[in-house]
């Protein structure tokens, strides 16, 4: 029931004089006769709080149950995808590395690659260190690997091979990792072998000449780590700064083709193809400006170094559509 004319001209009254005109009894007195029963407001009559909150509390509880359920299923479905394409991945590069192993013979690794139509003229991979393994094992275990990576470019005829290991380690032994090819590359071809020459960045080339021999091909072995990015490209770019502050560049002189020409020759030319030995792509720091237009491969679920991984590389470079960003 609204409140009539009179009675909401004497609370307004009331209220302009701070409420000094009428007591507190006869405000109670005036509201209690205008304001409906509590009995007459729909949402009271029609539950109590208590009751309304136990009820939503149940819908509440209910709900949450639901969505853990469902929660539940997706999460086991999909576990169950994964652990099935991973095993299925697995039995099938187990059974590919069998099929396809190369025996130490580079007439077999000619073989794999001979019907390709077309072969990498740089080629890179990323080697990583273990952080559970002794630090002397697991330097003997990079060594190694870059050494079996560079026999089969060698036996592949691919002419340049980089090796990105991001702490750096490898380029701190050079001499080692040049034993360590060359002793591959008499093991693998008993007779003549490919020549041999390893580089570093900012570094003197690592070719004894007494162990050269032209007649057979040459290889050229680069190592790179994280300090070779975007530290590079800083360095770079606050050179290019100077030189213009000092007038020595004009400001108009700097483009991509100066920048491009300057880093491949202080790290390393553009890769046509980078190799990844991890089940999932994972660049680690990888200098970015070299891989602007670089063919990436990485195959899923394998969790190690082999022959495989470098066959199937090779094959999908081969197949690889170069668009060059078009």
């Amino acid at each position: 029931m609204p409140l009539n004319a009179r009675a909401r001209a004497a609370y307004r009254a009331d209220e302009l004089k701070d409420h000094t005109l009428l007591d507190e009894r006869e405000r109670q007195r005036l509201l209690d006769a205008n304001l409906p029963a509590p009995n007459e407001i729909p949402s009271v009559a029609r539950s109590s709080p208590v009751h309304q909150r136990s009820r939503l509390g149940v819908r509440r509880f209910i709900r949450n149950q639901i969505h853990v359920l469902v929660f539940a299923i997706l999460h086991g479905v999909f576990s169950l995808y994964i652990r099935v394409r991973q095993l299925v991945n697995v039995l099938s590069y187990r059974i590919s590395s069998v099929l396809y192993y190369h025996h130490a013979t580079p007439e077999y690794i000619r073989k794999d690659v001979m019907g390709l139509s077309r072969r990498p003229k740089h080629l890179s991979a990323i080697l990583k260190a273990e952080e559970n393994q002794r630090a002397k094992a697991d330097l003997e275990r990079l060594i190694d690997e870059t050494a079996e990576l560079a026999t089969w470019c060698a036996c592949a005829e691919i002419p340049m091979l980089s090796i990105y290991e991001k702490t750096g380690i490898l380029k701190k032994h050079m001499p080692r990792v040049y034993d360590a090819v060359m002793h591959k590359f008499t093991f693998y071809f008993a007779g003549q072998h490919p020549s041999l020459s390893v580089t570093s960045p900012h570094k003197d080339e690592y070719s004894p000449p007494a162990f050269q021999n032209g007649n057979v091909g040459h290889l050229k072995l680069h190592l790179i780590s994280a300090q070779d990015g975007r530290e590079s490209i800083v360095d770079l770019t606050r050179t290019l700064a100077e030189m213009s502050q000092k007038g020595k560049l004009s400001p108009r002189d700097i483009s991509i083709e100066l920048v491009d020409t300057e880093l491949s020759e202080g790290i390393m030319p553009e890769p046509d193809l980078l190799i990844l030995f991890s089940p999932y792509p994972e660049l680690s720091s990888y200098p970015p400006w070299q891989i602007r237009l670089t063919e990436i491969f990485c195959l899923q679920d394998n969790e190690s170094f082999g022959y495989q991984v470098f066959l199937k590389a090779l094959q999908k470079y081969a197949k690889a559509q170069m668009r060059r960003g078009r």
